[in-house]
């Protein structure tokens, strides 16, 4: 009595099953776009933030403990090279000086006339020795203290602006007080560090691009001068200075500045950067033969710019790779390509 409605519940579960499996082989693939690899140009890229610093820098300090009184200069103004910057008091200095050129003018002339006395024979070589040595120490004497005055004379070593003054005339100023600070801005040199792996590409002589984030629209060109010969055990990075021309002085020593750096332009076959899976350490495409069917391909990447990604390997130029809707497809399916020349495909039925 059971047996025919147990069959008859079997069949109906079979018949479900069934409709299922023809249910999904008529379901449509999964609509994807496709780009065909192409090449492109292609340039190793650093990336860098450095610091921008004065072409020349020295900040003037008082030699002595002395009262100033003179400054030849106004906030950010300009000073030529050898300019007195600031005078500091030397009236001791002076009359030192007057009572040391008064001992060596009295020593000259009785050293003259020590030598008339020694041709006539009246004074030994000795007088006369022991007169040059007086001589000397009073020109000697004399000479230090016009270097005491010349310490009290501050001169602009360079031409450059000076920074804005923090001292007045009268002032007190106990030795190393600092008086004015002078920065050539004709030409700005930025400092930066580069990881060490990036050695191999880097050249003096080689351009730079930079950016300030007070002129952001504004990019800043120069050349690479120098490469620090010494490696920073700490970080495994070196500093590399580059020198940027400032004729309008806009850039300012101190300034945070990104840097690019673009060497080895090539030309490389080129996908877009959704294209690329990551999986580990390793990178795939999912290709799409004439057919219309995926394929995972391992790939090898190298570098990327404008949205594209360098393909270094695993590619042949033309290849159509997926570009949109990688997560619903997997190697050997049947995909639909949007878009003109897409070769989309129906689906594939089963069955009579």
């Amino acid at each position: 009595m059971y047996r025919p409605i147990l069959i008859l519940a079997l069949s109906a579960t079979l018949a479900a099953c069934g409709g299922g499996d023809a249910k999904q082989r008529d379901r449509a693939p999964p609509l994807v776009k496709a780009e065909a690899a192409t090449t492109i140009t292609f340039a190793d890229r650093i990336e860098a933030v450095g610091t921008a610093r004065a072409n020349e820098q020295v900040t003037l300090s008082a030699p002595v403990t002395e009262r100033i009184v003179r400054l030849n200069f106004d906030d950010g103004a300009f000073v030529r090279s050898g300019q007195v910057v600031a005078v500091l008091r030397q009236a001791e200095q002076n009359a030192e000086l007057s009572a040391a050129t008064a001992r060596s003018r009295e020593a000259q002339q009785q050293l003259q006339r020590v030598e008339s006395l020694k041709n006539r024979g009246f004074a030994t070589r000795s007088n006369y020795d022991s007169q040059v040595a007086v001589r000397d120490a009073a020109r000697a004497q004399a000479q230090q203290v016009q270097a005491q005055i010349g310490e009290r004379v501050i001169r602009a070593p360079f031409a450059g602006w000076v920074s804005l003054r923090t001292i007045s005339v009268g002032a007190m100023a106990t030795q190393g007080t600092e008086i004015a600070t002078i920065s050539d801005l004709t030409v700005i040199k930025l400092d930066f560090t580069v990881p060490e792996t990036m050695l191999a590409v880097l050249r003096a002589g080689l351009p730079i691009q930079a950016h300030a984030a007070a002129y952001p629209d504004r990019p800043f060109n120069g050349v690479i001068q120098t490469i620090d010969p010494v490696i920073d055990p700490n970080t495994r990075a070196v500093t590399v200075r580059a020198r940027l021309p400032n004729p309008d002085r806009t850039l300012r020593p101190g300034m945070m500045m990104s840097v690019v750096i673009e060497s080895a332009s090539r030309q490389g076959l080129s996908v877009p950067e959704l294209a690329v899976v990551g999986e580990g350490d390793s990178r795939f495409v999912f290709t799409v033969d004439p057919n219309g069917r995926t394929h995972r391909t391992q790939v090898r990447t190298g570098a990327r710019t404008g949205g594209r990604i360098e393909i270094v390997q695993g590619l042949r130029p033309g290849q159509r790779v997926v570009t949109e809707g990688i997560v619903k497809v997997a190697d050997g399916m049947q995909v639909r390509v949007a878009g003109p020349g897409g070769g989309t495909r129906p689906a594939r039925r089963s069955g009579p």
